[in-house]
This record gives structure tokens, C-alpha cells and sequence, in this order.
């Protein structure tokens, strides 16, 4: 058996930075800079010269290689930038009209309640429910952790009904991962499901065999943040309906990009998120559900705000920009999905053609198309992404300080350690254009190449050696 001891450390990439929201309809090439010195902040404090390669002196050089202007964005599952056009509907609330949305003696309090209201209103139309049904949080996050736990108290143990028992998937968001864990800590039970090889779908005959008289909770994401494929919804929530179970479901990846109908999913619980839809951060929303009724334990105490369930007060300008990105996403959700699924299949075909040895992770057809996860074989992803210096993506792999894991969603899909190493997430979207595509393309084609002709595991493989027969250390010795 081989022993290959493999050291990581820690990397400092540059920030994944917003592309430009003035280029929506401007598809025209952007230059690659011919300038012959790269400015510091650019290069992150690297040498212009960093490795063995096809540079001055023969070495590796990313002179040339960078675009002017700001780096290509395709982390959009990450985060959107935030349309102008709702910019322009949150000015009015940054200055001039900063009143309490929950003081009821004077103008400025009414004005900023009737922006709350309204989108409250627009996020409601977005999803087919009703504006009380819709209650404001600061993100998923908190919308996720106030929906499992909130539940899992008011329904559990001490709760209404003396219900222990929770059922997810092994590939959910890490906060509703984590929430169950600390629910565990309590001496609720929780089942994690397996997911599908290479697609990630949940098992519908897995899923009801798991039920029990006591499960009060199934929470299931509608689409994967890391693979983009949909969930069965709607056959989840009718399963669970007809359980009398409550039925959860992450929809931050799915909001303004599929369409929505949370009675037709037969939804009770829904978290969304206003960054991932061209909305400002710091603003979310929760679904709960009025006939039949939900009910949850508020994690915070005070004011009573948002029915009792999310004290505070709330960000009115922020809620006008999600009320806005939703409006926006209502009435071009057809223009943005055609235009989403004309770029993921210019990318797909592109990396398919022209790369060979690659992997797309996810389901082929349920799935959300501006979510693109492909792994490529015998290449680290972190230093693709250091390669790819110039190009705003995200890597498939976790790196600490100890060892190198892959991703515990490819993980739960089958995929073997060595290709999860090499697995990236491109997210496309509103704004990104086909120019930023080809771009992407050309950088993957030079230095998936590039690397693998460094990579020991490419020389291995040439070799004839069976990478499965490895073992994987952060140093070989550690295990003598």
C-alpha cells in the first residue's frame, strides 16, 4: 500500500468581489491587462513569478493574465450583487425617512411600517402565501435555526405534543446540521438520511420509513448550495402532510430562480434569504405557515415584534430592499432563467469539450442550472483557485490548518476523496456575462492542464498505481 503524506496550510485568496451590477446588457469583452507590472493588492502579495511554469525565465508567470477592472464573479450561489434598480428603492430609507416601523405616534414611524408591510406584501406574492404568513429575520441562518428549534420546543419533549424525533439529510446547510445537533444535546432523536449517489436526491421510500408516531420535524433544502440539485418538494411535503408532520425546507438557493407555490409544496416552514436574490445582506425572512397552524418557540425575548415570534426592531430599509429584489424577481424570473440556463450549458459544453477527465456533481436534470459543481480529477482545488487569481469561484474542498477534507455534501453523494479535492462551484447569474464565461474557460483549460502535469497523483496514475490503495495523512509519519 502507498503512503502519501500531504501538508495544507492555510491560504489567504483574495475576496470574492461583486461584479459590476452596470453590466446588465453589456456583454462587451473585457481586455486582458497587457500591463507589464501587477499591482501589489492585486496579487495578494505575491510574486508576479510564483511557480514552476511558463513565465519569464521559464517559470510560471500570471503576468497578463488579469482582466482590468474587477475580477470575474461566479460565486453567485455564495452571494448576488445587489441590483441597482432596489438600491434605488432603499435610498429613501438610509436618510431621510428613518422612523421606528413600530412607533405608532407620528408620521416617520408610519412611513417606515408601510414600507415593512409592503415587503412583506412582495416577498408573500413571491412564494403564494399570505403577507402574515411571512415574518422578517436577519438571514437563513437565524430563519433555520428559529424553524428547527422553535419547533422541536414547542412541539417536543416539554412541549404540546411530547414529540422527540426530527428527520434531515446528511447534505443539508451546516446551521440546520449544527441545530440539530444541539437538539440532540437536549435528547431529541434526529435521523440524517443518506442521500443518492452522484445526484443527491433524497429516497421517498427512505424518507417514510423513517417516520415514527413521534417525528415532529422533516427538513429537507429545496436546492443544494454546494451541487444545485432540487429536492422533491412537493412529494415531501404531501408526505408529510398526510403524517400530520411539520415539513421545513431551506429554499434560500430556490427563491426568485424556480418558482414557488408554498401550498401546492404543502410548505409549513420556509427560510429565505434576501442576498442570494440581488437583495441587501443582513435580511431574510421566515415562513410559518397560518391554516393549519405552526407554532414555535421565539428564540429571542423582548418587544413581542413580528407576531410574538422574532423580537426587535426591524431594518426598514433593508426590508425594502428584499421586498423590492422580490418584486423584481417575480416579473423577470422567465428572462432570469433563460438567460441562467443559456450560460450553464455555454459552461457545461465548454469545460466538457475541452477538459478531459471531469465530473459533474449534482442531479443531470433536477437541479438548479446557475449552480455548477464539477470535480477534476487528479487536481487540488485550492491551488486551481490560486490559479485562477483572476476569477471570483469557490473551492469543493475544506481546508484546515491540520488536513485537507473534501466536502462532506460530495462526500454523501459517493464521490471519492481524490476528486472531491478537485471540485469547483461555479454560480451564475443575473448579471454574469458570457464573456466572464469564456474567460473562466480559457483559465480552466491552461491550468487544469498546467497542474496536472505537477500533480504526483497525475504521475501516479500515469504510472499505473491505484490512488484508492493510498492512504491519506497530513504526514506520513504521524502513523509510525
Amino acid at each position: 500500500m502507498y503512503r502519501l503524506g500531504i501538508r495544507c496550510c492555510r491560504v489567504s485568496l483574495p475576496s470574492a468581489r461583486a461584479a459590476a451590477a452596470s453590466r446588465v446588457g453589456d456583454l462587451r469583452p473585457r481586455q486582458l491587462s497587457t500591463a507589464a507590472a501587477i499591482d501589489e493588492e492585486d496579487t495578494n502579495g505575491y510574486a508576479a513569478s510564483a511557480s514552476a511554469g511558463d513565465g519569464p525565465g521559464g517559470r510560471f508567470s500570471i503576468q497578463g493574465k488579469f482582466r482590468e477592472g474587477r475580477a470575474s464573479y461566479l460565486d453567485m450561489s455564495a452571494t448576488t450583487p445587489l441590483d441597482p434598480r432596489v438600491l434605488d428603492k432603499m435610498m429613501p430609507y438610509m436618510i431621510g425617512s428613518y422612523g421606528n416601523p413600530h412607533s405608532r405616534t407620528h408620521s416617520y414611524g408610519w412611513e417606515s411600517e408601510t414600507v415593512v408591510e409592503n415587503a412583506r406584501a412582495q416577498i408573500a406574492f413571491l412564494i403564494g402565501a399570505s403577507p402574515k404568513e411571512v415574518i422578517f429575520t436577519s438571514g437563513a441562518t437565524e430563519s433555520n435555526n428559529m424553524s428547527i428549534k422553535g419547533a422541536a420546543h414547542f412541539y417536543g419533549m416539554k412541549g404540546a405534543k411530547n414529540k422527540k424525533h426530527i428527520i434531515t439529510t446528511q447534505t443539508e446547510h451546516k446551521c440546520v446540521l449544527d441545530s440539530c445537533r444541539s437538539l440532540e444535546q437536549e435528547g431529541f432523536d434526529v435521523t440524517y438520511l443518506p442521500v443518492a449517489e452522484a445526484t443527491g436526491m433524497v429516497d421517498m421510500e427512505q424518507l417514510e420509513g423513517a417516520m415514527r408516531d413521534d417525528t415532529l420535524l422533516v427538513s429537507v433544502m429545496a436546492v443544494n448550495n454546494e451541487i444545485g440539485t432540487r429536492q422533491p418538494i412537493e412529494a415531501i411535503g404531501k408526505l408529510c402532510r398526510s403524517r400530520k408532520v411539520l415539513f421545513h425546507t431551506d429554499a434560500a438557493q430556490m427563491l426568485g430562480k424556480l418558482p414557488i407555490d408554498v401550498n401546492e409544496m404543502s410548505i409549513d416552514l420556509m427560510s429565505l434569504s434576501s442576498h442570494k436574490v440581488y437583495g441587501p445582506k443582513g435580511i431574510g425572512a421566515l415562513y410559518v405557515r397560518r391554516r393549519p397552524r405552526v407554532r414555535l418557540e421565539p428564540l429571542f425575548s423582548g418587544g413581542g415584534q413580528e407576531r410574538g415570534l422574532r423580537s426587535g426592531t426591524l431594518p426598514a430599509l433593508l426590508c425594502a430592499g428584499f421586498g423590492a429584489a422580490c418584486d423584481l424577481a417575480k416579473r423577470e424570473m422567465p428572462i432570469d432563467d433563460a438567460w441562467v440556463r443559456h450560460l450553464s450549458d455555454r459552461l457545461c459544453t465548454g469545460i466538457e469539450e475541452r477538459i478531459p477527465m471531469v465530473t459533474r456533481n449534482g442531479h443531470p436534470d433536477l437541479r438548479y442550472p446557475g449552480c455548477v459543481n464539477y470535480s477534476f480529477a487528479y487536481v487540488e482545488g485550492e491551488s486551481l483557485l490560486m490559479a485562477l487569481k483572476n476569477v471570483a469561484v469557490s473551492s469543493g474542498s475544506a481546508c484546515t490548518s491540520a488536513s485537507l477534507e473534501p466536502s462532506y455534501v460530495l462526500r454523501a453523494l459517493g464521490v471519492d476523496d481524490e476528486l472531491a479535492h478537485g471540485s469547483l462551484r461555479f454560480g451564475l447569474g443575473r448579471f454574469t456575462s458570457e464573456d466572464e464565461v469564456d474567460f473562466l474557460l480559457d483559465l480552466l483549460e491552461e491550468h487544469v492542464g498546467r497542474l496536472r502535469d505537477m500533480s504526483p497523483l497525475w504521475e501516479m496514475v500515469q504510472e499505473g498505481i491505484d490512488l484508492k490503495t493510498i492512504t491519506w495523512s497530513q504526514d506520513s509519519h504521524h502513523h509510525h
